[in-house]
């Protein structure tokens, strides 16, 4: 299983435009790929279920699926910060 990991832009770094961002993935699963944006948008969402989902174009009980799935396979799930 591969793994990407794609920083999220920190305050003054550059963003990566799409054919920089590509590369970066090929060689990954789509699964992987969406595992990777989901987790990513919740941590910039602060956790908030409702405001990734919007983000990500989701229902929030489809994220809920989605993260049940990633928690019960080990992987860390971003918890809501308020």
């Amino acid at each position: 299983m591969t793994t990407v990991h794609v920083a999220a832009p920190e305050q003054g770094t550059q963003l990566l435009a799409p054919n920089e961002i590509v590369p970066l993935l090929i060689g990954a699963t789509v699964d992987e790929v969406e595992r990777e944006l989901v987790l990513q948008t919740l941590a910039r969402c602060d956790g908030n279920r409702t405001r990734a989902s919007r983000v990500l174009g989701l229902s929030v009980r489809t994220l809920r699926n989605k993260i049940r799935i990633y928690a019960a396979s080990g992987i860390e799930v971003p918890a809501y910060h308020d």
